[in-house]
């Protein structure tokens, strides 16, 4: 998987966590929700079911090389949401403000980002422009 794969996953883990964390305004307010805090609404299940596209966003972050920790700060981010949306009104409040899908979203891209600056320092020829010895 090359650079431009990882940049990708990135986009698409972004679009997965507008989805979920953002979707739409609630009108008269800045407030954005998405479809984590609408499932979250039916008790039980709804966070249960939220999982699964967050899951996702971490298999994506694990397809882009990201090492142990930042999966495991991702899972953390995942299971503070879950369990605390498992609390009625209180987790769905808190499912508001949290957006760990967003969260996680962002520590991908800066991963991402990082890596493929500091790849790119080392060779000027992964910028997808050949190295030129006389500009």
């Amino acid at each position: 998987m090359g650079p431009q794969d990882h940049l990708r996953n990135v986009e698409r883990a972004e679009r997965i966590a507008r989805r979920m964390d953002a979707a739409l305004r609630i009108p008269g307010t800045g407030i954005r929700v998405g479809y984590d805090s609408i499932l979250g609404l039916v008790p039980g299940i709804g966070d249960t079911l939220a999982l699964a596209p967050s899951a996702y966003i971490v298999k994506l972050a694990h397809d882009s090389g990201a090492p142990p920790h930042l999966i495991g700060r991702m899972g953390f981010n995942l299971g503070v949401d879950w369990v605390i949306g498992l609390v009625p009104l209180l987790g769905d409040i808190f499912d508001v403000g949290w957006k760990a899908n967003l969260r996680n979203a962002a520590l991908l891209r800066e991963h991402v980002e990082a890596r493929n600056s500091a790849a790119t320092a080392r060779s000027p020829t992964l910028s997808g422009r050949p190295a030129v010895a006389n500009p």
